[in-house]
């Protein structure tokens, strides 16, 4: 069976372990698993669970919390260009606390558990209010940077319909970025601004090693198409559009 939880993570809710409750979160998530975009499946899930239990014991949150609001954060499929998707976090949240109902997950938790994943969402645009919601929004968000984000972020862009980057003009150095036209530029319009939103420490040192990652791709790009990198300092220092929130 797949799991992200530590053997050694015994203790008991509602007379279970978080690791048989893992169990059962998983299994539910595989059977939701192709109805949701390649980015959002269960290898998602796992990562993001894997995070979020790592900045929950770095930072002292509760994972009784934590475990359940990041395996169950994407409970109901919305496509990511969909028109309702600014209601996807809204419709898992609502599922989840079904779910859990169901399973007799102690009811003490509902609200908090709602919180950090009506929170997790970029479209969303809520702001958490607790350390257990900022752990999972930081999670889910750290999932988009380093390898994996570029990986999920040409992904999504070639899925779209969008080349890897313009040939007249592969980096956005005399115009603004758009990510509607090209895979490239989403790096400089979401991507390198994410660690601005990250609300733990311990998120925002992952999440520099993680852009670092994401730099080295872009420099190496940059030499195998003949262009001159540019780097988001750059960017911003060119006075090119960037906008005040960060958006899915």
């Amino acid at each position: 069976m797949l799991s992200c939880v530590p053997d050694n993570l015994d203790q008991l809710i509602g007379g279970q372990s978080l690791q048989a409750w893992s169990q059962l979160f998983i299994a539910h998530m595989q059977t939701l698993d192709d109805q949701f975009d390649p980015g959002h499946r269960i290898d998602h899930v796992l990562r993001v669970t894997r995070t979020a239990i790592q900045l929950a014991q770095e930072e002292g949150a509760a994972l009784d919390i934590v475990l359940p609001a990041a395996m169950l954060h994407d409970t109901k499929p919305v496509g990511k260009f969909d028109q309702d998707r600014a209601l996807a976090s809204t419709w898992s949240a609502e599922q989840t606390i079904s779910l859990l109902v169901n399973w007799s997950y102690p009811a003490e938790y509902y609200p908090a558990i709602k919180h950090a994943i009506l929170a997790h969402s970029f479209s969303a645009k809520i702001t958490p209010q607790t350390l257990e919601a900022k752990v999972v929004q930081d999670a889910d968000r750290l999932d988009a940077l380093g390898a994996i984000g570029i990986s999920r972020t040409i992904a999504a862009g070639f899925n779209h319909g969008n080349p890897l980057y313009l040939y007249s003009e592969p980096f956005p150095r005399q115009r603004s970025a758009n990510d509607q036209t090209n895979v490239l530029d989403h790096f400089y319009i979401k991507l390198f601004r994410l660690p601005e939103s990250f609300h733990t420490q311990s998120a925002k040192i992952e999440g520099a090693r993680r852009i670092r990652t994401m730099e080295n791709y872009l420099q190496e790009l940059a030499h195998e198409v003949g262009a001159n990198y540019l780097s988001y300092d750059d960017y911003c220092d060119n006075g090119s559009s960037v906008p005040d929130e960060i958006t899915a």
